[in-house]
């Protein structure tokens, strides 16, 4: 046990750039509460906004009118945060890689998503939504703080207003199912 720990430790110390990669991926940096790299950062940020709109697409067609006007602003305002984050990545601004589909976990809570109709969709929405928006919330006010790409942490530092106003609306409309 004492050779997993030192083996751990060395690695986190010796190489920061992988520590905060493998960390982004655990969980970690945002436990101990550490900045992703930029190239993290984007990466779970474009695909929060990726499964936000397909995840809200879906509630358009399955879901009660209050649910559906939520998932419609979800929508648009993930479609012009991730249309303003392409542009700092393909105006050279940033270094990073934009990517073109969701990981294995969103793409899996969507699958489940799309397995479920009425009463049982909505809820599992809401509580998707939360989750989500919990986690951007966390994960931009992280970069906000001690990113690496002065445009792209005043960007995020912009964003998390609007992140902590969408997870609010998220949470009371899962008061109401």
């Amino acid at each position: 046990m004492k050779r997993h720990a030192l083996v751990i430790t060395c690695l986190l110390a010796g190489t920061p750039a992988l520590a905060q990669s493998v960390g982004e991926k655990t969980g970690l940096n945002s436990l101990i509460g550490t900045s992703p790299t930029t190239e993290d950062f984007v990466l779970q940020a474009a695909i929060s906004d990726m499964f936000e709109i397909q995840s809200s697409q879906l509630a358009l067609e399955r879901a009660d009118d209050k649910t559906k006007a939520y998932a419609q602003q979800m929508i648009s305002d993930h479609e012009k945060v991730s249309g303003e984050m392409k542009g700092m990545v393909t105006g050279g601004k940033v270094k990073a890689t934009i990517p073109t589909a969701l990981d294995g976990s969103h793409q899996s809570k969507l699958d489940k998503l799309k397995e479920l109709k009425g009463a049982d969709f909505t809820k599992r929405y809401h509580d998707e939504q939360v989750t989500a928006h919990k986690n951007a919330v966390d994960l931009f006010q992280r970069y906000a703080n001690g990113g690496e790409n002065a445009e792209l942490k005043a960007w995020a530092a912009k964003t998390v207003p609007a992140l902590e106003h969408h997870l609010k609306m998220a949470q009371d409309l899962d008061k109401q199912s």
